[in-house]
């Protein structure tokens, strides 16, 4: 993939084989995420923070199943229009949830949008979907 090759030479991706066992608890802890963000009566803090782990580990585990690693959150999410053609404009939303887990982690404002949650784990399945769908790593 030219794209993320390029990543690679200006060091903001890694080069690593992909490994089937690694691939699968990706899978794993994002389907627990995700089907957790889901439970009845969480605060939406919770929902959005496991959904957007759920988001990530997926997006994480796509990048991963082309045989690339990065350490930027960020990165992995801008990736998916290369790993699963996910579309800008949905990436994007990710950023957002990105900018907002920030907010959150690291200045303590957790005023979590509906809207943004509603489209983070619509996003969130559509990765799933796609993720999920890739051929098995032997």
């Amino acid at each position: 993939m030219k794209e993320l090759d390029n990543l690679v030479k200006v060091n903001q991706l890694k080069l690593e084989p992909a490994d089937a066992k690694e691939f699968l608890g990706m899978l794993r802890a994002g389907d627990t995420k995700l089907k957790d963000s889901l439970i009845d009566g969480l605060s939406e803090d919770s929902q959005f923070s496991l959904a957007y782990g759920a988001a990530h580990a997926f997006s994480l585990a796509a990048l991963r199943w082309h045989g690339y690693r990065s350490e930027s959150r960020y990165l992995v999410f801008q990736c998916l229009q290369h790993t699963l053609a996910l579309k800008k404009s949905k990436w994007r939303v990710l950023d957002k949830c990105h900018q907002a887990r920030n907010l959150a982690e690291y200045e303590g404002q957790s005023d979590v949008n509906p809207q943004l949650l509603k489209e983070l784990k619509s996003i969130c399945k559509e990765i799933q979907s796609l993720v999920t769908a890739l051929p098995a790593l032997e």
